[in-house]
């Protein structure tokens, strides 16, 4: 009995030290590929000619001697009102031509859309990591205002990925309004989801605590989420309505998901209608 015993609990700890070995690998493969999985640019050679719909002008800000931000302008087709311009922070996948054709819904109502890529995305170059994200926006911002565009008249759009690049922005600069399209209540929340079993808090390159930089912005805020998101759980709005201000608003988009919410009419009736205050 003894050496069936002896057998049983030597097979038990071969287990355990089986199941703590592949908890460390995977642990560990979260931990150095993380960007892989949350960040999925696609960079761009820089001759490369880019060709929109809408008129446009590239621009490139030199940061330093490894660094370089890219940004389209977008003009504006409406010939009758100028009524400002967007500062369009996008999201996680390929680079700006990816998001394009976003910028119709603000050219067609008088905006220019300044839309930047982040570093190892599309022309941009340099070191991608929180600190830069929110260094570009900044850049992005003091360009727009040398153009002659007056606070009271930027708007500050994040999408997905960029929402909390947006609010960081929003919560130190002044702007006329804040819309955040399928916000994440912070990085650190959101890779909880994936990787549960882990001390996330520690693991995360990013953290971009969008609920924090909430709680700063003094302008008014939109936010735009679909109730059948499965890349960013509609939850994660929801946790951030605590932190909007008296008028803000979360405009609930019942059955939209991750990529369709422009194809509901809500949507557009209330872009539209935030765009044209």
């Amino acid at each position: 009995m003894s050496n069936k015993h002896g057998k049983r609990k030597n097979i038990f700890f071969k287990w355990i030290k089986i199941i703590l070995a592949v908890y460390v690998l995977i642990g560990v493969g979260l931990y150095l590929f993380q960007d892989k999985f949350f960040l999925h640019p696609v960079s761009l050679p820089a001759d490369y000619k880019f060709q929109f719909k809408v008129p446009f002008e590239e621009l490139l800000v030199r940061f330093d001697s490894t660094t370089s931000f890219n940004i389209i302008r977008f003009k504006s087709t409406n010939n009758s009102v100028k009524r400002g311009a967007v500062i369009y922070c996008h999201g996680n996948m390929e680079n700006v031509i990816h998001y394009a054709e976003a910028a119709y819904n603000f050219t067609r109502l008088g905006y220019e859309v300044w839309m930047m890529d982040y570093p190892t995305f599309g022309k941009s170059t340099g070191v991608l990591n929180e600190r830069m994200l929110y260094t570009e926006a900044s850049h992005v911002y003091k360009a727009v205002r040398a153009a002659g565009f007056s606070s009271d008249s930027v708007v500050i759009y994040g999408r997905s990925w960029g929402t909390g690049v947006a609010a960081q922005l929003a919560s130190v600069r002044s702007c006329k309004r804040l819309i955040l399209e399928t916000p994440y209540y912070s990085i650190e929340n959101l890779a909880s989801r994936f990787g549960w079993m882990y001390p996330v808090k520690w693991m995360t390159h990013y953290k971009i605590p969008t609920y924090q930089y909430l709680q700063k912005v003094k302008a008014p805020v939109t936010i735009f989420h679909g109730t059948d998101d499965a890349t960013i759980p509609f939850s994660n709005s929801e946790k951030l309505k605590p932190f909007l201000k008296p008028g803000d608003e979360l405009i609930t988009v019942s059955s939209g998901d991750h990529n369709n919410l422009n194809d509901f009419p809500l949507v557009k009736q209330k872009l539209d209608s935030v765009l044209r205050l």
